[in-house]
């Protein structure tokens, strides 16, 4: 595949991910008066959503959807004979990813009605919600990168969309885990929105969450990938 080819892929599933966590955000909020009802009804269509997108597109790119995720992909890999992602593809990957992230968010505003470009008022930066981030963001990569090093690549629609659907409410934040994810709900205000304020402090968060997952992973699985293994579709979503 072209990187042209799978800069796009990384740019539609981003955009296509946030226009799900935003838009079943909104839908359940209007349809509900209950957090809990409108955080189930978000968190099972973000790991529907994300399930598919990774089965969709993982041929072309490999469905990270998320700049830690390749960035950890080229860190993990990058002194392989063939290493999984290379340093050129993290620098057309984790623009296309943002931009698709900020697009995904204008069009699900534009679906419902809203201004197509607004900004969140949604606080998000007390230190537990931190917290929470450094867990997710963690635990994510442990799950894709383990995948990996398992050469179990046929698992990831189904581990990365389970693990992102439960971290919706093991974690305080409601696992945001994506940098580019985090960024294009800072353009919508609402339920899934969060304050631009509150963005660095998510983004800090994500990148010391990455580090201690990439850590923990070399430790539970010293060894490179398995011989032959595909590198693993991986993506990270984050929850209300």
């Amino acid at each position: 595949m072209s990187l042209a080819r799978r800069a796009l892929a990384e740019f539609a599933g981003s955009a296509a991910l946030v226009a799900v966590v935003v838009g079943s955000g909104t839908m359940a909020a209007d349809l509900s008066r209950d957090a809990g009802v409108r955080l189930l009804a978000n968190s099972l269509a973000t790991a529907a959503g994300l399930a598919v997108l990774i089965v969709i597109l993982a041929p072309v790119s490999g469905a990270h959807f998320n700049p830690v995720v390749s960035v950890a992909a080229w860190v993990l890999t990058r002194r392989d004979a063939a290493p999984a992602v290379r340093g050129r593809e993290v620098a057309a990957y984790v623009p296309a990813q943002t931009a698709g992230a900020v697009s995904g968010a204008v069009l699900a505003n534009a679906m419902f009605g809203l201004p197509a470009v607004q900004l969140s008022a949604h606080d998000r930066s007390a230190p537990h919600l931190l917290l929470g981030e450094v867990v997710a963001t963690a635990g994510l990569v442990v799950v894709v990168f383990a995948l990996a090093r398992q050469g179990r690549a046929a698992l990831a629609p189904v581990a990365v969309g389970g693990y992102i659907g439960a971290a919706y409410w093991f974690t305080s934040s409601t696992s945001f885990a994506n940098p580019a994810v985090t960024l294009g709900r800072a353009f919508t205000d609402t339920f899934a929105g969060i304050a631009p304020a509150s963005v660095p402090g998510f983004i800090v968060a994500q990148l010391a969450g990455a580090a201690l997952g990439g850590l923990l992973l070399v430790m539970l699985y010293p060894g490179s990938p398995r011989a032959g293994a595909e590198p693993v579709p991986g993506s990270a979503y984050q929850p209300r």
